[in-house]
């Protein structure tokens, strides 16, 4: 059993994730495998930052509901210009605050709050918006509709649920892109019509 301690985590008690494409490909890293923490699988995220390779660079990211970073590490290693990772867990957050460390990501911080405090609080904007919850608590749709005045005019949300899930139109956005995979559901929303 773990024991409890405020002394660095023993690597015991960490998962890994692995990144799969950009500067760091290959590379192992720990995450705090904390009840509900559920990192996007190497195949979706191939799917997903296939669908992403065009609007990555310099893009200002924001990963809400982090947990292992796995979709905004995969973001900076291909070339993102900044990634917001907000995480509400403690033990989480401190972990990937210390990969991020390890790889040098400098622009990269962590936000050890909630999606909604982050939001209330935050005014800047982002290209691209990484939406992935704990699924038992079903705040897909609540955090949609908290992202108004957080995104750039040519911004991109992505929305991943349980396979069954449905999200209701969000207005002036256009589903792009949508897979299923096993119990998940992949989703990609736009802007709708043309920009500007």
């Amino acid at each position: 059993m773990a024991r409890s301690s405020s002394r660095k985590q023993s690597p015991q008690n960490l998962s890994q994730l692995r990144i799969i494409g950009g500067q760091w490909r290959g590379r192992k890293l720990q995450f705090a495998p904390v009840e509900g923490l559920r990192p996007t699988g190497d195949r979706l995220r191939e799917v997903l930052f296939n669908w992403l390779q065009f609007y990555l660079p310099d893009a200002r990211c924001l990963d809400l509901f982090a947990g292992s970073g796995a979709l905004g590490l995969e973001a900076l290693s291909r070339g993102a210009g900044s990634v917001d990772f907000v995480e509400l867990n403690t033990r989480a957050a401190r972990t990937l605050a210390e990969q991020l460390k390890q790889l040098n990501a400098r622009e990269a911080k962590v936000h050890n709050c909630s999606a909604e405090e982050f939001l209330g609080s935050n005014g800047s904007k982002y290209d691209l918006v990484f939406i992935d919850p704990p699924f038992a608590d079903n705040l897909w749709q609540a955090t949609l509709g908290a992202l108004s005045g957080h995104l750039s005019q040519d911004a991109l949300i992505y929305v991943e649920t349980p396979r069954d899930t449905v999200i209701a139109s969000i207005p002036g956005w256009e589903q792009e892109k949508e897979k299923r995979a096993g119990q998940v559901c992949m989703r990609l929303f736009r802007r709708a019509g043309p920009a500007g």
